[in-house]
């Protein structure tokens, strides 16, 4: 049996007349940069996450760039970010100019550890960003406490979390602003790129707003100096359908997560946790294993697709060596870099595929 790391196919044959037909509509309008379809779907996402304000942009690292931009953090600040998560968390920080400091995981959770969050804080530090990685959210609750002792924002990363619950809460609407990414794999994902910040405060959407349109709040009157990073009609159309079928959708990964961790059952696999204050919604699934090389090899040769999320830790990656952060500085994010592995989760897969992937990870 031959099965992909993802497939989109099952879920977009489920809405390709409605995918279709919205591009006809759009085509047709001929409009296509900040029309109705960007408008609805901003207003339809802040909805969903329980907030005030969204804004549309072009991606996720875009969105959380545009928020620390926002809130005027640049040169000779530092932002606390997660040793373990995805670089684009920490290029935000950099390309306004600030220093990401990092901090290490839960072991448990792979989030952010509030624990050791308060030691790595100095009078330069001026934001937390806190990870939902891989559909799970951080300890929020823990990271706005530290953050009010120290008068600190908090930025949450939500690229990889659309839909997930902290203490019966939707994400993205936690601290006082978060950045969303579409891209086509996560479990909102556009057809191309496109991101969206969330936010509560209207000063700061307005900003953000102009900033990614030029740095002009009206045409013509360019009251920074912005960039453009804008969400297109067309995209905007296809994340309106995509996003009435989300909560399906991610109630459909939480079934396969459930029956991997109720079948999976080999001491040489640690599986994934779901902490009891999240509602996970398993934007990846991630084991992890000692042997990591040996194990990958045995499940692509009996065709189960993988994937390594994430191979080389931030701090040791060549864009960061100017950090001077020797190897063994954070040892939990490069533990996690020699043993984790993602296997196949998507919409849409079928009860063999389950069982198979399930049945082969018991006899490694």
């Amino acid at each position: 049996m031959k099965i992909p790391f993802v497939s989109f196919e099952p879920m977009h044959k489920e809405i390709e007349e409605e995918i279709n037909s919205k591009f006809a509509e759009v085509y047709k309008k001929n409009w296509f940069i900040h029309g109705e379809e960007v408008k609805k779907f901003e207003e339809e996402f802040a909805m969903f996450c329980g907030s005030k304000y969204c804004i549309g942009c072009g991606n996720g690292l875009d969105a959380l760039y545009l928020i620390l931009r926002g809130y005027d953090i640049g040169n000779g600040d530092e932002v606390i970010v997660p040793s373990n998560t995805y670089i684009a968390t920490a290029l935000a920080v950099s390309y306004v100019g600030a220093t990401p400091v990092f901090v290490e995981p839960n072991l448990e959770t792979y989030n952010i550890n509030p624990k050791l969050i308060e030691k790595a804080i100095t009078n330069k530090t001026k934001a937390i960003m806190a990870v939902h990685l891989y559909g799970q959210p951080a300890d929020i609750d823990e990271i706005n406490e530290i953050a009010q002792r120290h008068n600190l924002k908090v930025i949450e990363d939500s690229a990889q979390a659309h839909g997930a619950l902290y203490k019966e809460r939707k994400i993205g609407n936690l601290g006082d602003a978060a950045g969303f990414s579409f891209y086509p794999g996560k479990n909102l994902g556009a057809l191309g790129d496109a991101g969206a910040v969330i936010t509560n405060d209207k000063d700061l959407a307005d900003k953000i707003r102009a900033i990614g349109n030029y740095g002009s709040d009206r045409k013509y009157h360019h009251i920074y100096k912005g960039t453009n990073s804008r969400l297109d009609e067309l995209q905007a159309g296809f994340l309106r359908i995509k996003l009435r079928n989300l909560n399906k959708w991610n109630k459909e990964r939480r079934v396969i997560a459930q029956k991997y961790i109720d079948g999976i059952n080999n001491p040489k696999i640690i599986k994934p946790m779901e902490a009891d204050y999240s509602k996970h919604v398993w934007h990846l699934f991630v084991v992890r294993t000692e042997e990591r090389d040996k194990f990958e090899k045995y499940l692509n040769n009996n065709g189960i697709g993988t994937t390594i999320h994430y191979p080389i830790p931030m701090h040791l990656q060549g864009a960061y060596k100017d950090l001077d952060i020797k190897t063994g500085c954070l040892p939990i994010a490069e533990k996690l870099s020699k043993e984790v592995i993602s296997l196949p989760i998507w919409c849409g897969m079928k009860e063999e595929e389950i069982n198979y992937i399930i049945k082969i990870l018991n006899e490694y």
